[in-house]
Order: C-alpha cells, then sequence, then structure tokens
C-alpha cells in the first residue's frame, strides 16, 4: 500500500440497487483498514441519500455494475456516480462480481470483531445488497493494489439504514459546518468560520477524520451520546486526568492509525525479486511502519503492572512531566467514566500489546523512534535493525555513513575555499543532499563548481557534480540497506499480522479520546467558566435552549448577545422576523450548531439546553446575503425527529425590510 500522510479522502466506495430502488453501500478505507456497509431504501428521485454518503465519504474510486437506466424516472447509480466529481474514478465491474453470498464470507472472515455482532448470521439475505458492494470493493482493491487483505483485521460497521443524524450536503455547506461561505472573500481569516476548523485542535490525522465524520454524522444513539458527555464530565472537573491524558497522547506518532493498513495487506507473492524490484519503496514503508508501531506501542502507559497494586479496577494513566531533567511518572487513577473505563479494559489490560512490542524489542534498536526530520527518518530506517544479524546490512550501513560523513567533509571543504562560512547542507527525500546559502555571503557570481542554482527566499539553492555523485551514492546505500532490513522483517510482519485485531482497537481508542481530550475537552477548556454547558436529552420533551450562543461566531466577537429557543409538540414552529442583517440567519444557524454540537457528545455554547435527539435537518438557503443590493438571506430550518415529518420543529425566516 503506497504512504499517504495527507488528510484526503482514502475511500473506496462500491454501489449498487435493485429495482425496488434499494441502495447498498460498501466503503471501505484504505487508510485506516475499515469497512463500513449500508442499505436504505432511496425515496428520492435525485438519489439524496447516496448523494449525502458521497459527500460524507469523498471517495477517491466509485465501483458500480454496467450502466442501467432506473425506473420512473430515477438517475441510477451509475449515472449518479457519472456526475459526483470530476476527480473522483469510475469502475465498472460486471454484476458477477456483485456476489452477496461471497461478500458475506468474506466480511465474516475479514472482520475484526465477532460475526454475530455485525448482525450477517440472521440479516444477511435482507441487506444483501451492501454485502455484494462488499464483494466488488475488496475484489477490486486486492486486484488494483496488488494485495491480500489479513483474515479478521479489518474494522467492519454495519448500518441496516442511517443510524445517525442526516445532513444533506446543501445544508453542510448552509450551516458552514465544514468550510465557510464565502471562503474566498475572508482569506486566511476564514480558517476559524467553520464549527469543524473551530474544533479542529485534534494532534492527530485520525482524530481530526473522526471529527469530521461525526460533524457531518452526528449520533443518534442517546446512551452513546451521554457516555461521551459523561467522559467530558469527568475531564473538564479533573484537571490531572485531563492533563496527563493530553501530555500523553503527545506521545504517540501522528500517523498511528496510517500504520495499521500496512498490516491489514500482505502482497499476494513476496520473493525476493518483488523486494528487489520496487526501488526500495515498498521495503522504505515496511520499515517506516514497524518504526511507527514500536514508538506508539512505547508510548502506551505500562498499566499491566500498574493493576497489582491496590488501586482496584479504577482506570489508570500515566503523566508525563519532566523535572530537572528526570521523567517523572505520576499514576492518575480512579477515572469513573464508562469510556474512559473500557478504554483500560480493552487496551491496558491487553497482554498482546506487551507481546508485539517485545517481539520488536528482539529485532529493533531500542533507541530507534519514528521522526518527521527528512533524512534523521531515512536514518532511522536504515539503522533499525540490530547490529550483527545480516552482514551484508551492516556493510551498506558503513556504507551509507561513509558517503554521509563524506558529504560533510565536502561542505566544510566549500566554507573553506570559497570562503562561504554560512554555506549549510539541507536534505529532503526528493533532492537529496543540497547547499543553502545566504545571498548576503555570495559576492558576484558563485564560482562554477556550483550548478542548479536557484534563488530561494534570502537564500540560494545549488549543487555540485561531486554532491551529485556522492548523492547517488548515499541513495543507493540506502535502498541497500531497506532491502536487507526488508528481507529480516518479513517474519516479524507476518508474526504481527497474527494480531492486527488488536492494533484495529488500539487505533480506534486513540482517535476517540483525541477527540474527546485534544478537541472537545481542550476547546470547552479555553472558554470561560460555565460558558459551555452539558445538555440534557429526553425522549418526548421540548426544545428548549436557554441563553443560546453562536460556537464559530462567539470565538470571533466576544460581544454576542445570547438568545433562546422553545420548540414543543403544541408549538412546533418558529417564524423569525426582522430588517436586513439584524442576525437572522445567524440565530437559526445558533440552533442547529448546537444541536449538531449535543449530538456528537460535545458541551454546547449556551446557560441550559433540553433536547430530543433529531434525525434529520434540513435547510433551503434563498439569496445570498449582499450589502449592495440590500438583500438578506431567506432560510427555512426544519428538524425532523423519527421518521414522521409530523413530529418535527420548524424554524423559519422571513425578511421584513419596514422594521
Amino acid at each position: 500500500m503506497e504512504d499517504d500522510t495527507g488528510e484526503r479522502s482514502s475511500f473506496v466506495i462500491g454501489l449498487i440497487e435493485n429495482r425496488a430502488k434499494e441502495v447498498g453501500v460498501a466503503a471501505f478505507d484504505l487508510r485506516s483498514a475499515s469497512l463500513h456497509l449500508s442499505q436504505y431504501i432511496e425515496t428520492s428521485s435525485s438519489y439524496q441519500n447516496t448523494k449525502t454518503l458521497l459527500q460524507f465519504y469523498e471517495p477517491m474510486a466509485i465501483i458500480v455494475p454496467p450502466n442501467k437506466l432506473a425506473a420512473d424516472g430515477m438517475v441510477g447509480v451509475s449515472q449518479l456516480a457519472d456526475g459526483f466529481c470530476s476527480s473522483t474514478r469510475k469502475v465498472i465491474m460486471n454484476r458477477g462480481c456483485f456476489d452477496d453470498t461471497r461478500g458475506a464470507v468474506l466480511v465474516k472472515g475479514l472482520a475484526a470483531k465477532e460475526p454475530s455482532a455485525l448482525g450477517l448470521d440472521s440479516y444477511y439475505k435482507q441487506y444483501y445488497l451492501c454485502l455484494a458492494a462488499a464483494a466488488a470493493t475488496i475484489k477490486w482493491i486486492e486486484a488494483e493494489k496488488g494485495v491480500v487483505v489479513i483474515n479478521h483485521s479489518l474494522l467492519v460497521t454495519f448500518n441496516g439504514s442511517f443510524d445517525h443524524m442526516n445532513i444533506d450536503a446543501t445544508s453542510v455547506q448552509n450551516l458552514e459546518i465544514i468550510e465557510p461561505m464565502h471562503s474566498s472573500l475572508l482569506g486566511t481569516n476564514s480558517k476559524k468560520r467553520s464549527l469543524f476548523h473551530m474544533l479542529k485542535t485534534t494532534r492527530t490525522i485520525g482524530g481530526t477524520r473522526l471529527l469530521r465524520a461525526n460533524l457531518l454524522q452526528p449520533l443518534k444513539d442517546i446512551e452513546t451520546i451521554n457516555t461521551r458527555l459523561d467522559c467530558l464530565d469527568e475531564l473538564m472537573s479533573n484537571e490531572q486526568l485531563f492533563f496527563g491524558l493530553s501530555q500523553a497522547l503527545r506521545k504517540f506518532p501522528k500517523e498511528t492509525d496510517r500504520v495499521l493498513c500496512h498490516f491489514c495487506f500482505k502482497p499476494k507473492r513476496v520473493t525476493n525479486e518483488v523486494l528487489a524490484s520496487n526501488n526500495g519503496r515498498r521495503n522504505q514503508i515496511m520499515i517506516s511502519s514497524i518504526i511507527l508501531l514500536k514508538t506508539a506501542l512505547d508510548a502506551l502507559p505500562l498499566l499491566s503492572q500498574v493493576q497489582h497494586h491496590c488501586w482496584g479496577q479504577a482506570f489508570t494513566f500515566l503523566y508525563l512531566i519532566w523535572y530537572n531533567d528526570e521523567l517523572v511518572i505520576q499514576v492518575l487513577k480512579e477515572a469513573k467514566s464508562c469510556l474512559l473505563g473500557n478504554v483500560y479494559k480493552s487496551i491496558c489490560e491487553n497482554e498482546k500489546y506487551t507481546s508485539i512490542r517485545n517481539r520488536i524489542g528482539e529485532v529493533i534498536d531500542e533507541d530507534v523512534l519514528h521522526t518527521r526530520v527528512p533524512f534523521v527518518a531515512r536514518t532511522q530506517q536504515c539503522f533499525a535493525f540490530k547490529a550483527g544479524v545480516d552482514g551484508l546490512l551492516d556493510m551498506a550501513r558503513r556504507s551509507f555513513c561513509d558517503t554521509s560523513e563524506a558529504v560533510h567533509d565536502l561542505a566544510n571543504k566549500y566554507r573553506e575555499d570559497f570562503r562561504l562560512p554560512n554555506l549549510k547542507i539541507p536534505f529532503n527525500n526528493r533532492k537529496g543532499f543540497y547547499f543553502s546559502i545566504p545571498q548576503k555571503d555570495i559576492q558576484g557570481k558563485l564560482p562554477s563548481k556550483f550548478i542548479q542554482v536557484m534563488k530561494h527566499g534570502n537564500n540560494v539553492h545549488c549543487s555540485s557534480l561531486e554532491l551529485a555523485s556522492l548523492n547517488a551514492r548515499n541513495k543507493s546505500a540506502a535502498k541497500e540497506c531497506w532491502l536487507r532490513t526488508a528481507f529480516c522483517l518479513e517474519a516479524l510482519m507476518d508474526a504481527i499480522r497474527e494480531d492486527v485485531s488488536v492494533l484495529t482497537v488500539l487505533s480506534e481508542v486513540l482517535c476517540l479520546l483525541d477527540m474527546m481530550v485534544n478537541s472537545f475537552a481542550h476547546t470547552i477548556s479555553t472558554k470561560p467558566v460555565d460558558r459551555y454547558t452539558r445538555p440534557n436529552f429526553t425522549c418526548d420533551g421540548p426544545l428548549a435552549i436557554d441563553s443560546g450562543r453562536h460556537p464559530i461566531l462567539e470565538s470571533i466577537n466576544n460581544e454576542f448577545i445570547p438568545n433562546g429557543i422553545f420548540l414543543s409538540e403544541a408549538s412546533n414552529m418558529a417564524i423569525v422576523m426582522g430588517p436586513n442583517m439584524s442576525g437572522k440567519s445567524t440565530y437559526l444557524q445558533q440552533v442547529c450548531l448546537t444541536v449538531i454540537l449535543a449530538q456528537i457528545g460535545c458541551y454546547i455554547p449556551a446557560r441550559f439546553a433540553t433536547l430530543r435527539v433529531v434525525d434529520r435537518i434540513f435547510t433551503r438557503m434563498g439569496t445570498m446575503d449582499c450589502l449592495e443590493s440590500n438583500s438578506s438571506t431567506v432560510l427555512n430550518i426544519c428538524y425532523s425527529y423519527g421518521k414522521s415529518f409530523r413530529a418535527s420543529h420548524h424554524v423559519s425566516e422571513c425578511e421584513n425590510s419596514s422594521f
């Protein structure tokens, strides 16, 4: 699998429908090795539910059966894939590849959880479409990437229908959940003008992606929401626990979730010729994954030793601080929330993590840690394996050290010969080593020995024939190190793949903790005391918010005036009237964003709030705000509870310029 450290989507989606307008969706995340299955009846001729899912996943490829027009004026999933996005790859596979029986077998064999938890044993006939889409998606990924998915390695989630709040793409834009409107006019000041960017203080890529997923599809399960709120209550009331978790999470690499996929996929054929023919790319990724996994496991607190003491079943964590140049370990204990308790049971009491760490320690040097500095990372990869195990590897390392030392000797020679005391020798993965000279040190023209001269800010970047030769030798030695290390690591990789399911749990837990601690708790802690409160959920009560505030605008303007709202079954509609630019749209957006924050398990900017779980949010935006034409926004919002539109609340805005 290719290395991808960015935040762009890595989803591959399979789509299929039947004549009853039922759609099956299988979304495979190549980055985190997870499979998300959904099946639902498409009631809209424009495939609004499917469009919402595509907007949520932002797939890199969409797999569909051969083109076929849908009945009753429906556009069909194939035509929908054509018009979704020009940058999204559309793949057409034979209908024989969409085999639900094969899909059920694959999902049962690949799922990290127990098959019964997915409901496939009793419901596979009812939800056959998403299983058929899963069969085609997995087959295409294995053929396209040349890999085999390891058994019991995937995190599989199964939704018979939408188990989350449904927010269509238009409402996501109108409510500025992910991106702000008028972003081109706001420029760099627009970064905090969306709910996502306001909460985006996570430290891992996986935590950021989980935050985005929760904002686009908030929870509907009250028990899960209250579990998150209980955890947040404890974090906000226990400063030692909050700061301890925050500091401990800093020890984990930013790409911890990415390392999992390299252990969930195995090349179909691993031979010496295959390892040697890929120019070191796959070998480099393999070694980097092992180092990253070692760093993550080393960051796990050794809580299995703590449970033998007298602290009972309380959740315990290590708070790491530096004092007088010594690492002081303070035990943080007695966390009472169910979420943190489950983390303790699933991570801290699991001896498999210690077993994996011991296996890695047998072959990987203890001083090797994950780093993002290019040359240091490459050096760590070359010296990851312990010395004395492979003679050819030791020879390649010696050549790598000799050429690296020769590069720095060459730089010292040029400093003296050409009187360039501030000449530096930086490194990046594309160029290798190169010279960086401040322009103020250059008198006239550079000597002819310097080639590939390029101005870069206040410096001049260049090279020389001698440096180019040393770069080539150094790169060749590094590739030989990666190749020999990859040969030695094959057995270790196979051993880790046997327990890959526990790595799935670790990745999921770290992403959730990152979102809860570094996003939710951090955002609340930066606000004045009691500005954010815990929402209360009822099954059939009113929607009541006292002294609510707009979460985004409040962070920009401290003089925001609070507003309240009350909607019930007896009075389920509110009409907001006022002149242009009086804040009508802001008020309506405020209510929506408050509901979304509450249903992702976060505190809300209000004095008090009692809410019902919202099934869907609909918005319709009229004209955009335009001061030149004196036109204001016309925004209609509808909150739907359950499947009946009669059980809904409506908030509408009317323009009244006479006020």
